[in-house]
């Protein structure tokens, strides 16, 4: 459970940014809360609060909050003017370096008014044990609707249950104790966190739904995204049209993946370039890649112990990927697409040449769910092996509505891999792609050029007769 690895440098909660029309007799707060009220019984778990066990004898179990209180969940928070889109990722950084508090359930959702151009903003805030599994849903896929008018709710009598006694747990842990015996050496070690970073197993109840593995490769190279372990952070985005990401790998003969994995890798150049830092032309970025979730039913006994078809192919919390090398030395577009298509083709078994026009990339996870399991996967595997997690997960084809107002945009907020300065995180959403970078504060003070860089990258690609 992650309820017991908060490591400083590392956060624990994943986030969701939805960007929407502000419209008169539209959403407001009052409206906000009625929707995620009626809608908490689609997610039972968002009025439970974790319990723990009396000298860590058991796994921390899940209780009704007798005192759940919506609106202390819920919030209300407002942009000064201007309300520009700076000051909001400003706000994001600063919401998301909080911790949640331990004592109530684990999210928080803030609406943001006083962004410009009549807009508002959801941001939602959920710690990862919420959202542990594939079929776990977080908050913000539950409150949004396909069309303006949202279909009624059945009427939702929640009564809590009767929260057990210390006494109780501690009978509950000695039994299992006696009947399991090989799970106290989990608990002991879960409750002391000590837990180990390279080639190690959750094991206990996640032994059935996850393999870590440690990558049978070479370290990462050297670079400035191998380090940052203060808890503030930066915040920025980027988009850009899907139609145009497939019209240049089509006319590049590759994959929509590596458009985006070839953009990010020339926003990062620029980026070190901008610190004045020499750039050789063989210089790389290892990248991690979540691309896929486990088959319905399968896990890692299915895939020869976790072992993909290739050396630097893993699989780990439920998820499967491939660690890949981005050419930030080449200062060619085109030939940094190309090195990053050749690259990834050694993972031609992976989910990486799905089409953004025909079927989904991830069809059975959420794209929250899905960033949330990435970090996890993250977490899992040896910190030497990669510079940078990057997640790319799918969101709905069509425009979404919460209470009526449209959602603009969905930009996920990527959760941070400890002594990892980086994390980038993907959401296709209505015919374009949302980027996201969250950053460690010190090490990543100019974060907010990376929008520029990012644009920059991919116009580059784009044909220069248009």
């Amino acid at each position: 459970m992650y309820y017991y690895l908060d490591e400083r440098g590392a956060t624990t909660q994943v986030g969701s940014l939805l960007i929407l029309e502000r419209r008169p007799g539209g959403l407001d707060y009052p409206k906000l809360l009625s929707t995620v009220e009626s809608r908490l019984q689609l997610v039972p778990r968002y009025r439970q609060k974790i319990r723990e066990v009396t000298l860590g004898l058991a796994r921390p179990v899940w209780v009704d909050d007798r005192e759940f209180d919506i609106t202390y969940h819920v919030r209300r928070s407002a942009l000064p003017s201007p309300g520009a889109d700076d000051q909001l990722h400003d706000l994001v950084a600063r919401l998301m370096s909080r911790p949640l508090e331990r004592t109530r359930p684990l999210w928080e959702m803030y609406l943001v008014e006083g962004l410009a151009d009549d807009r508002m903003a959801i941001l939602t805030k959920t710690h990862r044990a919420l959202v542990d599994g594939h079929e776990a849903l977080e908050i913000n896929q539950i409150i949004v609707d396909d069309t303006r008018d949202p279909p009624a709710m059945p009427e939702d009598l929640w009564l809590p249950d009767r929260e057990p006694g210390n006494g109780e747990l501690v009978v509950d842990a000695i039994t299992d104790v006696l009947t399991r015996p090989w799970e106290m050496v989990d608990q002991v070690r879960a409750a002391t966190n000590q837990v180990t970073s390279v080639g190690a197993a959750f094991l206990g109840a996640a032994r059935r739904v996850e393999t870590v593995m440690k990558i049978a490769t070479s370290s990462a190279p050297p670079s400035p995204l191998n380090g940052g372990t203060a808890p503030a952070r930066r915040f920025t985005v980027a988009s850009v049209s899907a139609d145009d990401c497939v019209d240049i790998a089509e006319r590049h003969g590759c994959a929509p993946n590596d458009v985006i994995l070839a953009a990010i890798a020339g926003s990062l150049r620029r980026w070190l370039l901008s610190r004045e830092r020499a750039v050789d032309q063989v210089e790389t970025v290892r990248a991690m890649v979540p691309l896929s979730a486990y088959p319905t039913g399968g896990g890692a006994d299915e895939f020869d112990g976790g072992v993909s078809g290739g050396p630097a192919e893993w699989m780990a919390g439920g998820l499967r990927g491939f660690v890949t090398d981005l050419p930030v030395g080449e200062p060619n577009p085109a030939v940094r697409l190309s090195q990053v298509a050749q690259l990834a083709d050694r993972h031609s078994q992976s989910n990486r040449r799905s089409s953004m026009g025909v079927e989904p990339w991830i069809p059975e996870i959420g794209p929250a769910t899905f960033h949330a399991m990435s970090a996890r996967a993250a977490a899992s595997l040896s910190r030497r092996a990669f510079n940078l997690p990057i997640t790319i997960a799918r969101g709905p084809r069509t425009a979404q509505y919460l209470a009526g107002n449209e959602v603009l945009a969905i930009y996920p907020v990527p959760v941070m891999v400890r002594n990892r300065a980086l994390a980038v995180g993907l959401t296709s959403y209505n015919g374009r792609i949302y980027f996201a970078f969250n950053a460690d504060r010190t090490v990543m003070w100019d974060l907010g050029a990376m929008t520029e860089y990012l644009n920059d990258s991919f116009e580059e690609l784009l044909p220069r007769t248009r």
